[in-house]
């Protein structure tokens, strides 16, 4: 389930605006809080625009310039992570795909979460909104408001309930420093699980019969026709409403990170917090979320630090992944990382980095990796992936069977038009066709310098075979170093006794 991501910021004087167009990456957890040099405790917030972000409308009647004054801006080329209260890799702990209803993936019972090492650090923690991880024992909150107690409608999306909320964990916050997990439910797709409200909830509490209303939220409607229809989408009437309906959920998820800044702001803390806004996927529309794609994994990353404010509004050329929050959160509070294993002697460490150095000077990081091996319990197609520079390899363990397609996905305008044009023998308006995007190559290689939209993979070019050898050594050094059980397949076997090593299957792969 979970991917990783790599971001390559690109500097820019100009301030961002609303938090809705940039792209970028990131991950977290820790214990033991330090003093900050003003003698006052360092607080932590992470607000995160749930699920499905990687790009929007140019404006939108949030609150982003007010995000513009502080923080750092981080740009496109990503790779993905699904869940950002890991510490390790989803096939590393456990959860190798969505938590919820018949899927049921959950970490194993010994996963050191971020919220469990927070409190044993004495930090507070609380999360708003969409939860998705389990076991309750492995990721505890000491105030929470999920779909676990209440509706993600209401928790995730009616920015009103969840501006109160910030409010409620601010007014009941006790000496200690705090970390606090905005999780929007918006810009998700909702049209699989509350149809009547939109593809994506786009009409949920805009005022209209049957709708109800969302005080704080004023509804922005975009007219198809002016939406930016990015490559990877079929150019159709379908998709472009898909789009705009989209762009109207951005909007509200915008509008509701500037109540939770302000919520900060008028209680006092806003200057003594770290502010970090990601995602924790791409754009739910072809070869983007459930894929390693760029589209998959691009994710816009927001790190307002107060006490960088010579970044602020700058944008980083490094290539940085979900898993880095990890240890910038462990960083920020001066808390080392514990040595533990989950079986055996095989001891986890920690494979992110603190992004905090890059607040100071811009670092030299060109690599990061990916990983996915499920979504829903249905759809087992185990990915890996690596990016070095400009050259993104993807290796499909199962690529002799179709990729698979949510469900989420399956019922959206946009897919069930591709659907019916390819059917129908069609234009579908599409830079692929179906029958490429179901069936796919076990290795794939791009040159994103020379060809961003990754359509010539490049793996069976001798041009490109020392290219080709370097990535799939590096992806095979670091799933090893990751305890990757897929490490062998999809032609070999893992034998772990005495001497870990993979044994050939002879299977014609």
């Amino acid at each position: 389930m979970q991917k990783e991501h790599q971001g390559r910021p690109r500097a820019s004087a100009r301030p961002p605006g609303p938090l809705l167009s940039c792209e970028v990456l990131l991950s977290q957890e820790g214990p033991r809080a330090s003093w900050a040099g003003s003698g006052r405790w360092r607080q932590s917030l992470w607000v995160l625009a749930t699920r499905s972000l990687n790009q929007g409308p140019e404006k939108a009647p949030g609150d982003g310039r007010t995000v513009g004054e502080q923080v750092q801006q981080a740009g496109p080329g990503c790779l993905g992570a699904l869940d950002l209260m890991h510490l390790c890799w989803q096939h590393q702990n456990g959860m190798y795909g969505l938590h919820q209803d018949v899927h049921h993936f959950n970490s194993f019972d010994k996963v050191r979460s971020l919220p469990l090492l927070l409190s044993q650090a004495g930090v507070r923690t609380g999360i708003i909104g969409k939860k998705h991880v389990g076991p309750e024992a492995v990721y505890p909150f000491d105030f929470a408001y999920t779909e676990e107690n209440g509706s993600v409608l209401q928790v995730g999306r009616n920015i009103t309930r969840i501006k109160l909320l910030v409010r409620k964990f601010l007014q009941t916050q006790d000496d200690r420093p705090f970390f606090l997990y905005v999780a929007f439910h918006d810009p998700h797709r909702c049209g699989h699980s509350q149809p009547q409200y939109g593809t994506f909830c786009e009409k949920f509490g805009n005022g209209e019969s049957g709708m109800g209303r969302i005080p704080d939220w004023t509804p922005q409607a975009y007219d198809p026709l002016d939406v930016l229809v990015p490559y990877f989408v079929p150019d159709t009437p379908a998709a472009r409403a898909d789009l705009a309906a989209q762009y109207t959920t951005i909007g509200r998820m915008d509008q509701g990170v500037g109540l939770v800044l302000q919520e900060l702001r008028d209680a006092g803390v806003l200057n003594d917090t770290l502010v970090i806004f990601t995602s924790d996927n791409g754009i739910p529309f072809p070869s983007g979320r459930t894929n390693l794609y760029w589209p998959g994994t691009a994710e816009p990353l927001l790190v307002s630090s107060p006490e960088h404010p010579k970044r602020w509004g700058q944008v980083s050329e490094a290539y940085v992944s979900l898993l880095d929050l990890t240890p910038t959160i462990l960083d920020w509070f001066s808390v080392p990382y514990p040595s533990y294993t989950i079986f055996g002697s095989k001891t986890i460490h920690l494979t992110g980095r603190s992004l905090l150095p890059a607040l100071e000077a811009e670092p030299l990081w060109a690599t990061v990796f990916g990983s996915q091996s499920h979504h829903e319990v249905t759809m087992s197609y185990p990915m890996r992936s690596v990016q070095h520079r400009n050259f993104r390899l993807v290796h499909n363990l199962n690529f002799k069977m179709p990729f698979p397609i949510d469900q989420d996905f399956y019922v959206s305008p946009t897919f069930q038009d591709l659907l019916n044009r390819t059917t129908a023998g069609q234009p579908t308006g599409w830079y692929k066709d179906l029958h490429h995007y179901y069936y796919r190559a076990r290795w794939e290689l791009y040159d994103q310098s020379r060809d961003p939209h990754e359509t010539q993979n490049l793996a069976a070019d001798p041009r490109f075979a020392q290219v080709l050898e370097m990535l799939r050594a590096q992806l095979t050094k670091w799933q090893w170093e990751t305890h990757d059980p897929w490490v062998c397949a999809p032609d070999g076997v893992l034998e772990e006794k005495l001497s870990p090593q993979c044994q050939p299957l002879h299977n014609e792969l």
